[in-house]
């Protein structure tokens, strides 16, 4: 999957836009509406990005996780050449350390990560200060020509391309909103 980004000033016109991408077959998952002013974003039926995906704590959790099983590792892997683990204790008091220090590099990770915005809209800013909204759309490669086909007859700009979510997260949001809409 790959991401496409647009910038506009025009809710409405971005209203029309996600319409006409539902109509051929782009689901909603798949659109989103980043933007400062989050009410006119609402009032206008929009896709908006969560509130805890604007921030960069996902990202940010990721890395403290990858530096915490690196730094557990050490922990093991000098509690085994050391000998440590001959001793009466064994191996529990240094597991569990290990899994601490897991656990708190993951948490620190995320701790960090929701003081700084999310790394994928930080080239939006200052467009996002000027108030414009950015649109952008996850799509599979047989959508492209229906995405570039809409996109066309609208006065977006275009803002680039970039990494998309993985598309079992799309699938499994689609069929969340399925059971939802099934459901009494």
């Amino acid at each position: 999957m790959k991401r496409f980004y647009y910038l506009s000033d025009n809710l409405d016109d971005l209203e029309a836009v996600e319409s006409e991408l539902i109509g051929s077959g782009i689901t909603k998952p798949q659109i989103h509406v980043l933007s400062e002013r989050d009410n006119e974003v609402e009032n206008h039926h929009l896709n908006e990005v969560e509130a805890v995906l604007k921030k960069d704590v996902v990202h940010s959790m990721e890395i403290g996780a990858l530096v915490g099983v690196c730094a557990a590792a050490a922990i093991l892997a000098i509690a085994y050449f050391s000998g440590l683990t001959q001793t009466a204790a064994g191996w529990v008091p240094f597991i569990f350390l290990a899994v601490v220090i897991l656990g708190f590099c993951t948490w620190e990770g995320g701790f960090l990560g929701i003081q700084e915005p999310n790394y994928q809209f930080k080239r939006f800013e200052k467009e996002l200060k000027e108030g414009r909204h950015v649109l952008f759309v996850d799509i599979e490669g047989e959508q492209e020509s229906t995405l570039h086909r809409i996109v066309r007859n609208h006065p977006l700009k275009s803002a680039g391309s970039g990494e998309s979510r993985p598309r079992w997260v799309i699938h499994w949001q689609n069929r969340f909103r399925k059971f939802v809409k099934t459901m009494p």
